[in-house]
């Protein structure tokens, strides 16, 4: 029977198996979290007009081998602690559906922040040391977002830390490497893309808040009800927008980024699936919709910056 079942969810997630259960694993509909704010970044920095390709290359690999990790930290640690099952939705499922070896989950994450650090130390040697500080910390707290005796996902903190990190502190280190300042109208331009990037983890707390509350989190989510945190969604997009319209009259902006409003079609969408479902399964397209979000805005305002370099167009 529980065979059966375990088929039933994997036909109903069309999740398949070779290769496709480690494709899974790093949880791919995330990984634009980390290649969209080192592309803004390094966009801004060629703004400014400095680039080196080579370490542009090298801040993004090791950016997406670090949010894998932590997904798959994610995927054993939600195991080892009971939370995830052969019935969980918006996980890999490689341990609990697929009999991949927890053990073998854990090593592979420990490779990737491995393989991730010797990226650093060039990314170090070609810029400054201070960036292995910074990457240790941003890995640290990848690392605790699940494991450690307190995991960040059991708080109402999840979605400050995931906003900051992998917004504020990635686009500041992949425009640091390239310029080695970090002026303040960099860092007001990461807020809108944080703001979009805690989207994605809030979206994945509105789905699981059934489970999560059995299983004692208290997220935000969960501390405010689904309906509420659905507004902070929504509330979120509209504020993103705004700052980003502001930034662009103030002059921090290009005019081209104006062509970001053009996302605003994805954001409704995902506010719009979620309103009226109640299963896990039913929220999957919202969760993928804001994920998108996340993706065509931030690819629109590094794509704004660009153009801004062959057409300047400012107020």
């Amino acid at each position: 029977m529980q065979t059966v079942e375990n088929n039933t969810i994997k036909n109903s997630l069309n999740e398949k198996d070779g290769f496709h259960i480690w494709w899974r694993l790093l949880r791919p509909h995330t990984l634009t979290a980390s290649f969209i704010p080192v592309f803004i970044g390094s966009m801004l920095a060629i703004l400014d007009g400095s680039i080196n390709y080579l370490l542009f290359l090298a801040m993004l690999i090791a950016a997406i081998m670090i949010q894998a990790a932590t997904n798959m930290f994610n995927e054993y640690y939600d195991y080892v602690r009971g939370l995830d099952n052969e019935n969980s939705v918006g996980i890999g499922g490689t341990i609990v559906r697929d009999g991949i070896k927890p053990k073998t989950v854990l090593i592979l994450a420990c490779s990737l922040f491995a393989a991730s650090m010797l990226l650093g130390v060039y990314i170090c040697l070609e810029s400054n040391w201070w960036v292995c500080a910074v990457g240790l910390v941003c890995m640290l707290f990848g690392y605790l977002y699940t494991g450690g005796p307190l995991p960040i996902a059991y708080t109402p903190l999840g979605e400050l830390f995931a906003g900051f990190l992998m917004g504020t502190m990635i686009i500041g280190i992949s425009y640091y490497i390239q310029t080695l300042s970090i002026p303040a109208n960099m860092v007001l331009i990461s807020i809108p893309v944080s703001i979009f990037i805690a989207t994605i983890l809030l979206s994945n707390n509105i789905r699981d808040l059934d489970g999560d509350k059995e299983n004692g989190r208290k997220t935000i989510a969960i501390l405010i009800g689904r309906k509420n945190a659905i507004s902070l969604l929504a509330g979120s997009f509209v504020a993103s927008y705004i700052i980003t319209i502001v930034l662009i009259i103030a002059g921090i902006l290009p005019l081209w980024s104006f062509i970001t409003l053009l996302s605003v079609g994805q954001a409704l969408k995902a506010v719009k699936r979620f309103i009226g479902k109640s299963t896990n399964v039913e929220m999957i397209p919202a969760m993928v919709a804001t994920a998108k979000t996340n993706t065509i805005f931030g690819a629109l305002l590094g794509i704004s910056l660009l153009i801004q370099i062959f057409i300047p167009f400012s107020f």
